[in-house]
C-alpha cells in the first residue's frame, strides 16, 4: 500500500520535474542584433518529448535546435532531457563545430538509452557576422527557410536520429540567410495533426499559416501558426506539438 507521505513525494518531484523542463526551453534574455526568434512546446501531458533550445555562444553565435523524443510522456521527457544537456554540454566545448556536437549527443544518447529510444533531431549554430547557419538534421522534420523573394529552401535530413547508431559521425551543412528570410522548424505533432474527417494538416498547411503572416515578429507568427492548427483540428491534440520561428535582419 501508498502511503500518504509517499503521494505527496511523488507529487512534489513531479512539479519539480516540470518546472525544469520548462527551464530548459526559456529563452534567452537577448536576441541577437541579426535574429529575432521565438518558439512554442505545447505538450500533450505534464511532461512531454518535445523540446527546443536557444543557447548563445561565443563569437557573436546562436545555437538552435527543436527535438523530439519517441514514446510518450514520462520515458520520453526523461529521453529529451539527455538530448536538451547533452546538447548544451557539447556545446560549451566544441561551438564552432555543429557535426561534433551532434555526434557527442549521439554516443551519449547511445550509452545511456535503451536501444529502442531515440530523438531526432535538427541543430544548427547561426553566425551573425555572416548571416550563415551551420546546421545538422539528425531525421528530423525538414526545417523551411522562407526567403524573401517567397521561395523556399528545405533543409533536409541527411543523417538518422541520435540514439540509433553509435559509431555514426554525423557532418554538417551550410546554408546562407539573408535579410527578411524567415526559418521554421518544427515536430511532427504540428504536421500529422489531424481534423475530424481524418485529413493532415501537412507541411502545407503550416507553410500557408506561416505565410501569411511572414513579416510580422517570430511570436507572432509561433501564435498565428497554433492559432491556425488548431482551427483545423478544432483544438484536437494528439501529439506534443513544437514550432520555432527565426528571422533574419
Amino acid at each position: 500500500m501508498i502511503t500518504d507521505s509517499v503521494i505527496v513525494d511523488v507529487s512534489q518531484d513531479w512539479a519539480v520535474a516540470c518546472d525544469l523542463q520548462e527551464r530548459f526551453m526559456e529563452l534567452p534574455c537577448a536576441e541577437t542584433q541579426r535574429l529575432a526568434y521565438s518558439a512554442r512546446c505545447r505538450q500533450m501531458r505534464a511532461l512531454g518529448g518535445d523540446c527546443f533550445t536557444f543557447l548563445p555562444l561565443p563569437g557573436r553565435r546562436l545555437a538552435l535546435a527543436v527535438a523530439d523524443a519517441s514514446g510518450k510522456g514520462l520515458p520520453a521527457a526523461l529521453l529529451i532531457a539527455n538530448v536538451q544537456s547533452s546538447l548544451r554540454t557539447a556545446a560549451g566545448f566544441a561551438p564552432d563545430n555543429v557535426a561534433a556536437v551532434v555526434t557527442a549527443v549521439n554516443r551519449q544518447l547511445c550509452a545511456c538509452s535503451p536501444a529502442d529510444r531515440y530523438a531526432t533531431l535538427f541543430y544548427g549554430v547561426f553566425d551573425e557576422n555572416t548571416r550563415e547557419m551551420h546546421y545538422v538534421n539528425a531525421g528530423h522534420n525538414s526545417p523551411m527557410v522562407i526567403r524573401s523573394d517567397g521561395s523556399i529552401n528545405w533543409l533536409e535530413a541527411g543523417a538518422p536520429p541520435v540514439g540509433f547508431f553509435a559509431d555514426v559521425v554525423y557532418e554538417a551543412q551550410a546554408v546562407q540567410l539573408n535579410p527578411a528570410d524567415l526559418l521554421v522548424a518544427y515536430t511532427d505533432g504540428i504536421v500529422e495533426a489531424t481534423n475530424k474527417a481524418g485529413e493532415e494538416w501537412g507541411v502545407l498547411g503550416l507553410l500557408a499559416a506561416v505565410t501569411c503572416c511572414r513579416m510580422r515578429q517570430p511570436d507572432s507568427i509561433v501564435q498565428a501558426a497554433f492559432a491556425a492548427l488548431d482551427e483545423f483540428s478544432e483544438g484536437a491534440q494528439t501529439d506534443d506539438a513544437t514550432m520555432l520561428a527565426a528571422l533574419v535582419n
